[in-house]
């Protein structure tokens, strides 16, 4: 997944097929649309409609809030990786956990910066900072400065920087952050620390793979949530079994590794350790200094 922006024009080169590396790609510019889903919510359709749609947090338990984009409209894999990990991430993390998802279609959408923003927003002013988690996955084609966002003849470039702003402005505390893109580990870079995990599908200079339409799952999207976080009881253990799972693919198929990245998120992998409606002291399973497993060469 890989895009290059020169003299202000987004340039957007893809990775088709597992025998072809990258095909160039220009956006066509489309009639403007929508598609959105918030799963056990009502259909969302603008960003207003999804503040009045999330519910405060309980009291006394441990809420998880899932905010799921897919920001590339002229490729179905990223509408349909936002939707399913979605799913999988409330079934992992808490079967009752509120969800948004956003994404974009070849018909335009409105999962644009300004909506993740809002989006994010929104379900900060519902959760309790003390206790709650916030999950985001983003999903799109990646630059070294960004990821690629297209929902019609809206093209933007959410830089890390901004999605920090946005990440902070929302004043959740317990954050966690997967990114499946080329060059996602810039995000690493600019995010993590003790209360935030980030899980990434490539380095800060590598591609990652997958991202053909009509596909379900990008290759780290396929990894990470429909194998590994299915069986795995931690998220730093299912991105260990990820990492490993592409690290096969892309060596049978002749691909240069993307090399997936995980940093921070010490105190958060703490409070997913304890049980949502339980206040005890989480038993610390052995870990490195960084705070999340070790994952084994």
């Amino acid at each position: 997944m890989l895009f290059d922006i020169r003299s202000n024009e987004l340039s957007l080169m893809l990775v088709f097929s597992t025998r072809k590396l990258t095909t160039a790609l220009t956006a066509l510019a489309m009639a403007f649309g929508f598609a959105t889903t918030a799963i056990s919510q009502a259909r969302i359709t603008e960003p207003l409609a999804a503040e009045q749609l999330l519910a405060r947090s309980r009291e006394g338990v441990r809420e998880t809030y899932i905010v799921s984009f897919g920001l590339f409209g002229p490729e179905s894999v990223f509408a349909s990786e936002a939707e399913k990990a979605a799913q999988i991430l409330r079934a992992r993390l808490q079967p009752d956990a509120q969800v948004l998802v956003r994404s974009n279609d070849k018909r335009g959408g409105s999962a644009t910066s300004a909506a993740l923003a809002a989006s994010l927003r929104s379900t900060g002013r519902a959760m309790n900072p003390d206790k709650d988690v916030l999950a985001v996955f983003l999903t799109s084609h990646g630059s070294p400065d960004g990821l690629a966002v297209v929902a019609g003849r809206h093209n933007e470039l959410l830089s890390p920087r901004s999605f920090r702003s946005m990440l902070n402005a929302s004043g959740a505390r317990y954050r966690v952050v997967i990114i499946s893109a080329c060059y996602s580990g810039v995000f690493a870079r600019a995010l993590a620390d003790p209360r935030t995990l980030v899980i990434t599908a490539a380095a800060p200079d590598r591609s990652s793979f997958g991202c053909e339409d009509g596909a379900t799952w990008t290759y780290f999207g396929d990894a990470f949530f429909n194998q590994a976080l299915r069986e795995a009881t931690t998220l730093d253990e299912a991105f260990c079994r990820a990492r490993a799972i592409v690290s096969a693919r892309e060596r049978r198929e002749g691909f240069e590794p993307s090399k997936p990245q995980m940093a921070g998120g010490s105190e958060v992998l703490r409070l997913l350790a304890t049980p949502p409606g339980e206040q005890s002291i989480v038993q610390e399973a052995r870990r490195s200094p960084s705070g999340h497993a070790r994952c084994r060469s």
